[in-house]
């Protein structure tokens, strides 16, 4: 038995785990040989349990098949922290463990970059009708004329950020390099970011006014939802909208009912509230039938470079609470 023991929700080998922690561990005087890993790639709830029972740390699932909900936590009778691999930690019932004193951290903005380029990199194709043409032009079809009437620019547009938190400011910076101007909505407004030239509008008011609609927020049960037929409605025909949080934040059926029926412009989404989505999802429905819909397979914090800080943040947190510290990024307790 290790002096310190981490259990691995994620589908992680052993030794590669070990590889990439022997760095961080020797930086906080910490041998791999007094540390006991056990990992998970199947979720076996018993075995779990009994594991857990007498871990110092719980690494989470960033596949998020593997649920910590209060009856798991109530398992964890030394567990000094949960690190969450990923920016979401909406498999983990945060509030439970905060009443037994465990700590939930995620990986901070880790991923924020990547995530602000595939949203910039959604809205541009989107914009360009890119899909679109690049499926027409390789079948033998020229749209030259059809699309030239069609296609847009960042340049000018208004762009709407929801939620302003770490990658909602990388997606502010990099639209007003493009030119836009920027308006946001955020539970609390960020003084910071006002400075910069961003400009705060009721959530409301940001439906309407924006041409470029990015969800950047949680999912909780206050945002869960948060966009249906109501909000679709109060948008512009013209506008688009990027979701790259969580797919429960939309109501999937009303975005694909939305550009079918011409309520707004397109849709590009990373994230589905069934992952992966069936065959038969709305979404994917009208992209096969050629409306201006994007989709990509929750993908867009998953960059080479993402993945090494997400890697270094996590393990960073877990030797640093290993070593008597406090961790970072903790999302549950003040």
């Amino acid at each position: 038995m290790g002096k310190y023991k981490i259990v691995v929700l994620s589908p992680v080998p052993e030794a590669l785990l070990r590889m990439w922690a022997a760095p961080i561990a020797q930086k906080y005087g910490i041998s791999l040989e007094d540390v006991e890993v056990v990992t998970f790639f199947e979720p076996n709830y018993d075995e779990i349990s009994r594991e857990v029972a007498n871990a110092d740390v719980v690494v989470g699932d960033y596949t998020f098949r593997f649920k910590i909900d209060a009856s798991l936590c109530g398992k964890m009778a030394k567990v000094k922290l949960i690190q969450q691999p990923s920016t979401g930690y909406d498999h983990i019932d945060v509030e439970s463990c905060a009443k037994r004193g465990i700590p939930v951290a995620n990986i901070g903005g880790a991923n924020a970059i990547s995530v602000a380029e595939h949203t910039i990199m959604l809205a541009l194709m989107l914009l360009k009708r890119a899909v679109y043409a690049h499926e027409r032009l390789v079948g033998g079809q020229w749209t030259q004329g059809e699309l030239m009437n069609t296609i847009g620019e960042i340049y000018g547009k208004t762009w709407g950020v929801l939620g302003m938190g770490r990658i909602g400011r990388e997606v502010a910076v990099r639209a007003m390099s493009f030119g836009a101007k920027v308006v946001y909505y955020d539970v609390v407004r960020k003084e910071d970011v006002e400075k910069l030239g961003v400009e705060y509008r009721p959530f409301n008011r940001l439906l309407t006014e924006s041409d470029i609609l990015s969800i950047h927020v949680p999912l909780t049960p206050q945002t869960k939802g948060m966009i249906g037929e109501r909000e679709l409605r109060m948008m512009k025909p013209s506008a688009v909208l990027i979701n790259v949080s969580r797919g429960e934040i939309t109501d999937e059926a009303a975005l694909a009912k939305a550009v079918r029926e011409g309520w707004i412009a397109g849709v590009g989404v990373d994230v589905f509230s069934t992952e992966p989505p069936p065959h038969d999802h709305p979404l994917l429905q009208a992209a096969r039938e050629g409306f201006n819909v994007i989709v990509t397979p929750h993908i867009a914090g998953a960059t080479n470079e993402a993945r090494l800080r997400i890697i270094n943040v996590t393990l960073e947190n877990v030797f640093k609470v290993l070593a008597g510290l406090k961790p970072d990024n903790v999302v549950n307790i003040p």
